[in-house]
């Protein structure tokens, strides 16, 4: 397939195998009030975690998410946070309905647009993070051995059926019963008819795609799932999952970056891509964003790929007047692509005047937009320099940052 998406070429893909990520619930149990599949975990949306495990596991495959209506920049947001590589691969996403089964319909339907469609389909949960290679394989291979299959794990605890009072009533035999995940798998023309059949004939509330094919009179077989291959439910879920993914960035670095500019004429400046009303602007090829540039420079140097100069010179006159938040955003994008993250920024601004302390927070706020990094792991301060120096005299503001990230071994 060839097209766009967010201004990127989309790259050919194998049309056998398509991946569908159904992302439009509003669940929020995880808390704060927001989808949990956009929650920040480990530095990066929750949904960005899955889409990058499927990309990974399946690297053949298309991939098309279901998004409710209103998240399109909560997903443009998530998938920022992959690499220019990973998101090359993915398609426009489709939007989804009032109910999980309304939104894989609408995804089936949009892959059936397709030509060819794939020959199977695998339907998985966005809130899925840890689904691994082997697994996406046995999906694959049971699909086309069976037509529909789902992943499966035998019961460890006893279950007891109890009544509305709470009285156990009956023990079912656990040998014969297992806890069903995704990604199901499917022929495709099978999982489309089936659900095509149960929205004709108002069949609802089924509650995941291997019901509504055993509904539509298919056989579904069980495979082998995977403990880790965890659901995302609720804030105790979301820290246990941010515990695993921290846990597998274990290459910590640290890096340090430095700058000053003069002042000049003008009535503003900015800081972390906060604009500040003052007597004086900064002087600087750019727009002289001190605060930006020195933390630029400290990812740069944490990941050891050269600093501002060597990617943005001076000597090239499209970077004249340039906002500094590309230059910020470029080193970020930098870390993703090596499957990075952020785990903690801080800056120090070095100047007699302008006063950062009534800016503090808004210029946090700016620096964690361009960088995708929640606010929490980003701290600036301010001191002067006691009237001594440059600062001290007043001609000038220094910053400095140290920004430490987490990479994969």
């Amino acid at each position: 397939m060839h097209g766009e998406i967010f201004g990127k070429p989309v790259v050919s893909q194998n049309r056998e195998l398509a991946i569908l990520v159904v992302a439009a619930g509003r669940g929020s149990r995880a808390g704060l009030g927001l989808p949990k599949q956009y929650r920040d975990i480990g530095g990066r949306p929750l949904l960005a975690h899955t889409l990058s495990a499927m990309l990974t596991a399946a690297p053949g495959a298309q991939l098309l998410t279901v998004i409710h209506p209103d998240d399109a920049d909560l997903y443009a947001q998530a998938v920022a946070h992959l690499p220019a590589t990973a998101q090359a691969r993915l398609q426009t996403p489709t939007p989804g309905g009032e109910t999980r089964q309304d939104s894989v319909r609408l995804g089936l339907e949009a892959l059936a647009c397709q030509a060819p469609h794939p020959q199977i389909v695998l339907i998985h949960d966005g809130a899925r993070p840890f689904s691994s290679e082997a697994l996406i394989a046995r999906a694959r291979d049971a699909a086309l051995a069976h037509g529909a299959a789902v992943p499966g794990l035998a019961l460890i605890d006893t279950i007891k059926e109890v009544d509305d009072q709470g009285k156990i009533v009956a023990t079912p035999q656990r040998a014969a019963l297992r806890t069903v995940q995704t990604p199901q798998a499917f022929r495709f023309d099978l999982i489309l008819a089936a659900h095509r059949k149960a929205a004709q004939e108002g069949q609802s509330g089924l509650t995941d795609d291997a019901a509504i094919a055993e509904w539509a009179g298919y056989g579904v077989h069980i495979f082998e799932g995977e403990r880790e291959n965890m659901k995302i439910t609720n804030a105790e879920d979301i820290g246990l999952a941010e515990a695993k993914l921290i846990g597998s960035l274990q290459d910590v670095r640290t890096g340090q970056g430095f700058d000053v500019h003069a002042f000049g004429p003008g009535d503003h400046l900015w800081l972390g891509g906060y604009e500040i009303a003052h007597d004086h602007g900064l002087l600087g090829h750019s727009d002289a964003d001190v605060l930006s540039h020195a933390i630029t420079d400290a990812i740069l140097g944490a990941i050891a790929d050269g600093d501002i100069g060597s990617h943005f010179p001076p000597s090239d006159p499209q970077w004249r007047g340039a906002a500094s938040s590309i230059f910020l955003a470029a080193a970020m994008q930098r870390l993703r692509d090596r499957n990075g993250m952020i785990a903690h920024i801080d800056a120090t601004v070095i100047c007699e005047r302008p006063k950062v302390g009534p800016h503090r927070d808004a210029i946090r706020q700016s620096l964690a937009a361009i960088t995708g990094v929640s606010i929490d792991r980003i701290a600036v301060k301010a001191t002067t320099s006691e009237q001594l120096g440059f600062t001290g005299r007043g001609e000038g503001i220094a910053a400095m940052a140290i920004a430490t990230v987490r990479l994969p071994l």
